[in-house]
């Protein structure tokens, strides 16, 4: 035996989707119910547990023999069901390294995340059963109770013989499609590199980050209280009969002479600068009920392991055009900033409970629990947390795949990118809090909105309006970045022509370091690490615009399977991404043996030990992996008590 395809189907009252799989497979109620295997991609055979058959002392064996592989489509799932199975205690789990998933195989070719949704791009002959979420629905999860079902709180195979006979096949049918998508993906097989990074990748999950849960009780209460009073004061202020409805609050505010087409963020923001008492006293109530810093607290709170860890945060190449992480759960992701000033002393006041002081205060309860979120993430008792960071990681790997030299002499230097654009852009000295240091705004707006070809609409999405400058600017400022990064702007359409060639010729070529192919049906970019970037299906097709563009199919806004267009700048984003996506991997797999518990965008945070030296761990992160020579890393870090953001 060398290979053992897995598919189960279990209980839990947990639920799966909000608690994750590590919480659902700890409830006392948690059991695998069918074990579907495939032995070599042999005749599936299917062990019906929950009417009492066993499963073969053999196949036990297997699951914990380092000789043979295990695979199952989300192999996270199966191997965290497998260890409770097992009897492993909370914070063991089989070893992932003798796992593979065909979920993460799916998404390095750019397919969906989900077995349905491969079934059908790939045209599998066997797809996964359409009544599948129907029978997942009626055995694996908690019913209503009701006097048609006597009352019961669970459905078991013997409440619906008919089900659950469709139930095992719909098990069986699920292994089969997943070795399917197997052997219709055997051309294009995972690197020994990137399963490599997705075992890795799986002990950071295990491990998981401790929670201080009194904070996180805390502050779901505190919430609670401050959403009370600010209802009340809305409504002695308004007299509506639901404050929080938007309707009524655009209503209320016209017949006070405040006309509004929307009370989104931004727009109450805009409203607030001029808007008369009472008017703006009840614009400033509704921004901070709409604070919604405690449904992050609330996610802690389900997806705590009983050792008081949360675990399973990181999605492996979860977003597939470029290969990075994506959140999972409590969303690490899109954590708020904290901007306290006494940071400590505003978290020790919500640890406490004294909801009096906190709001006499800091005044904005709910926009300080915002801030105390990343506060909530701790080392475990005796340790530290070393966060370590790569200083403009885009800004340095844009400049050293296209080679823009003035860029890669201030990383030399140890300079302020922002100062340097404006001095490149504007041919005056800009130095920050210094000579014309109010243009470094400027720099750094275009900056962060112009590298990826965005134009006047990507300044006013980065906020250029908010930030002081005027309309008539934006057109100068697009034209100043990009006379001043010629090389970059290049690189856009080098890139497009390389792209466009491949598809349009179906043979490979290269600029700048990167490789364009096609190969059945694919357009592949190999990156300066070696992984490629899997488009699928790609064809010439026509912008919006009238120019020529690249069409290919995959996941798009509407979270649906669409043909999407790219072009130029588009393709150097993603690739500019992935580029420091596997930098993040390799200062990963460099810093394994130090007990990373979380990672964000180009951020590493290690659960250290008091003697760990900060100043190692971010050399030691500021490597350059060997296949960029070249290119200039820095990263910075500091040590805490508590995660925030230094």
């Amino acid at each position: 035996m060398k290979t053992l395809s897995i598919d189960i189907e279990t209980y839990s009252s947990a639920p799966l989707l909000k608690c994750g799989v590590y919480k659902y497979a700890e409830a006392p109620d948690f059991e695998i119910l069918l074990f579907g295997y495939s032995i070599d991609s042999g005749p599936v055979q299917l062990i019906d547990l929950a009417c009492g058959e066993k499963l073969p002392s053999e196949i036990m064996a297997v699951l914990t023999d380092k000789a043979i592989t295990k695979w199952a489509f989300n192999a996270n799932f199966e191997r965290v069901c497998l260890s409770r199975f097992l009897g492993l205690p909370t914070g063991e789990y089989l070893d992932p390294s003798q796992w593979c998933c065909s979920m993460v195989w799916a998404a390095t070719m750019g397919l969906p995340l989900s077995l349905e949704g491969v079934g059908a791009v790939l045209g599998l002959e066997k797809q996964k059963l359409t009544e599948s979420k129907e029978l997942i629905k009626y055995f694996c999860q908690p019913c209503t109770p009701t006097k048609s079902n006597d009352g019961r709180t669970r459905n078991h195979p013997y409440h619906s013989p008919d089900k659950w006979a469709a139930f095992k096949r719909y098990n069986a049918r699920d292994v089969e499609t997943e070795m399917s998508v197997q052997e219709k993906l055997s051309k294009f097989p995972v690197p020994n590199r990137i399963w490599g990074e997705y075992h890795l990748d799986q002990q950071i999950n295990d491990r998981g980050v401790a929670l201080d849960m009194t904070l996180v009780k805390q502050a779901i209460v505190m919430d609670g209280r401050s959403r009370l009073q600010l209802t009340k004061a809305m409504k002695d202020l308004t007299d509506l009969d639901n404050p929080n409805s938007v309707q009524q609050m655009k209503q209320w505010l016209a017949d006070n002479g405040l006309e509004t087409d929307t009370l989104g963020k931004k727009a109450v923001a805009d409203l607030l600068k001029t808007a008369p008492k009472p008017l703006g006293d009840a614009l400033s109530i509704r921004q901070q009920l709409a604070k919604s810093s405690v449904r992050k607290y609330q996610a802690m709170e389900t997806a705590v392991c009983s050792d008081g860890r949360a675990r399973g945060m990181f999605q492996f190449y979860g977003a597939n055009r470029t290969g990075r992480w994506a959140g999972r759960l409590i969303q690490m992701q899109n954590l708020p900033q904290n901007h306290l000033p006494d940071l400590e002393q505003a978290r020790a006041l919500v640890r406490c409970g004294d909801f009096d002081a906190l709001e006499f205060l800091y005044e904005d309860v709910p926009d300080t629990l915002s801030q105390l979120i990343r506060t909530a993430f701790v080392p475990r008792t005796g340790a530290k947390f070393i966060v370590s960071d790569f200083s403009a990681i885009e800004a340095r790997v844009i400049a050293w795949l296209a080679g823009e030299q003035w860029r890669q002499t201030v990383f030399t230097k140890g300079g302020d990118i922002y100062c340097a654009s404006a001095s490149q852009m504007f041919k005056v000295p800009v130095e920050k809090h210094g000579v014309n240091g109010h243009l470094r705004q400027k720099g750094k707006i275009a900056e962060l909105a112009l590298g990826y070809g965005g134009s006047v609409g990507a300044l006013k999405a980065m906020g250029a309006l908010e930030m002081g400058l005027t309309e008539d600017e934006l057109p100068a400022l697009v034209d100043a970045w990009r006379q001043a990064n010629p090389n970059i702007v290049k690189l856009w359409w080098d890139v497009d022509g390389a792209a466009i060639e491949a598809v349009r010729n179906k043979h490979t070529n290269s600029t700048h370091g990167i490789v364009f192919s096609c190969q059945s049906g694919m357009l592949f970019i190999t990156l300066p690490s070696g992984r490629r970037l899997s488009y699928v299906k790609p064809r010439i097709g026509e912008n919006r615009f009238g120019g020529q563009c690249i069409t290919y199919e995959g996941i798009g806004s509407t979270k649906k399977w669409e043909r999407l267009d790219s072009y130029g700048p588009k393709f150097v984003e993603n690739i500019v991404q992935a580029t420091a996506r596997d930098i993040l991997s390799y200062a990963i797999q460099t810093l394994q043996k130090c007990s990373i518990v979380m990672h964000i965008h180009d951020e590493v945070v290690i659960e250290a030990d008091k003697h760990m030296s900060l100043q190692e761990v971010c050399e030691q992160m500021g490597k350059t992996p060997p296949w960029a020579k070249g290119l200039l890393l820095r990263a910075d870090g500091y040590e805490t008590n508590f995660y925030k953001k230094d």
